[in-house]
């Protein structure tokens, strides 16, 4: 308290006495404003490419047109999404503008596709992978069919698929397999992600009956491509044994059968394979085709010139590949099972006529093709004791050992 110049009495207060109602007035802390709300999440879309679509179709719900087209267009450098593919998996981020934040496609296993927004523009790149390749050794027994014991053994159809291709020229696969057979390859396997993707070469195979055992060895020279026998001749001859990968036979060669359908004893001069409607039918061997069209009751028939006075006729098809005139090579489709003409079921009437006399195609001794040139002989060799080594060496602990009966 003090006097003024007037007299009259002034009162001080010190800050720590100002009444409270006043210092809240003043309390600028209790004006800072609310903590912002977070942003929306980012919208994501993943699936995988469907029949009759394309990327409009796809995307078009969540991108607008403009966006497709600018998507497009800064990834057809490095792949044209106009062809996209059934089955391939894809990615897409939109942004919280609606704009698209990054887009991947799996173009294939190994190359995906990814478009990612950079500031206002787009930028695409194709990330590649490897697989993990391994060479492993499976083996088998027989006990009801080459499929069983491979399916036993761990592995896929495609695997015996492979196998019964590499010994096709010197095993029916129909009719030559017995219980107790055995078979043995040196495979290289396609692996992603730990995952089996899929098989790489046979390097060497072997299959082994009572009477019999054979053995192939892959080799690619510079003039020489395919599975070999151990002495350097192609296992790969003249003629299949069978137009089919996998079917049986429900009628032999003979000279005297009872027709279904006439009703009458006549002979058969061909080998009925029984297999479902849209079987694939492969040409047995190199040739031309001399007929592709009805032929009375054979229905659609294929016939085949070859070499050395050989034909071989492919008979109530369901669907014929071919045309007369064409060349075709051993083991290109020609057709597809069926039963047009006179047919009770669906199968392939199979016949062959060496200089215009039908012979029974199972008994044929079909000719091999050239063995391995002198030229490259040490490189077959040398290719030959290492492959065939896998088969021969001590079986390894992670081996699996096929024996299903089914």
């Amino acid at each position: 308290m003090r006097l003024s110049a007037s007299g009259a009495v002034v009162l001080l207060l010190l800050p720590t006495q100002l009444p409270m109602a006043m210092e809240h007035v003043a309390s600028p802390a209790a004006a800072a404003p609310l903590p912002a709300p977070p942003p929306p999440p980012l919208k994501t879309l993943n699936g995988t490419i469907g029949r009759n679509t394309n990327l409009a179709s796809v995307l078009g719900p969540t991108l607008s047109p403009a966006v497709i087209h600018r998507l497009v267009e800064t990834a057809r450098p490095l792949h044209d999404l106009a062809r996209i593919s059934v089955g391939h998996p894809f990615s897409l981020v939109v942004g919280q503008d609606g704009f698209l934040s990054n887009f991947s496609y799996a173009i294939d296993e190994l190359r995906t596709l990814r478009v990612t927004r950079k500031g206002e523009d787009l930028e695409a790149e194709v990330t590649t992978r490897s697989y993990d390749q391994r060479t492993e050794v499976v083996q088998g027994v027989i006990t009801s069919s080459l499929f069983a014991a491979v399916n036993g053994a761990g592995e896929e159809d495609q695997l015996a698929l492979d196998l019964a291709e590499i010994f096709a020229w010197d095993v029916d696969f129909h009719t030559e397999l017995q219980k107790g057979d055995s078979f043995k390859v040196a495979v290289e396997k396609l692996y992603l992600d730990g995952r089996l993707s899929r098989y790489g070469r046979i390097l060497s195979a072997e299959f082994a009956q009572d009477d019999r055992t054979l053995r192939a060895v892959r080799f690619d020279g510079e003039g020489s491509q395919g599975y070999y026998a151990p002495d350097g001749k192609p296992l790969r001859k003249a003629f299949l044994r069978s137009p089919l990968k996998f079917s049986r036979i429900s009628s032999g060669f003979t000279h005297s059968r009872f027709h279904p359908i006439l009703k009458k004893v006549r002979p058969h001069y061909g080998v009925d394979y029984a297999a479902p409607v849209g079987t694939p039918v492969m040409a047995s061997g190199d040739g031309v085709v001399v007929l592709a069209g009805w032929d009375g009751g054979y229905g659609k028939t294929v016939k085949i010139r070859h070499p050395n006075g050989y034909q071989t006729l492919y008979g109530h098809l369901s669907r014929i590949n071919v045309r007369a005139g064409q060349r075709v090579s051993q083991e290109q489709y020609v057709g597809s099972v069926g039963m047009t003409g006179l047919a009770t079921g669906p199968h392939l009437d199979y016949r062959m006529i060496k200089d215009g006399v039908f012979v029974n195609p199972l008994k044929i001794q079909s000719p091999r093709a050239e063995p391995v040139p002198h030229r490259e002989r040490e490189a077959f060799e040398a290719t030959r004791d290492r492959v065939l080594a896998l088969l021969d060496g001590p079986a390894d602990p992670a081996t699996r050992i096929a024996s299903a009966a089914h």
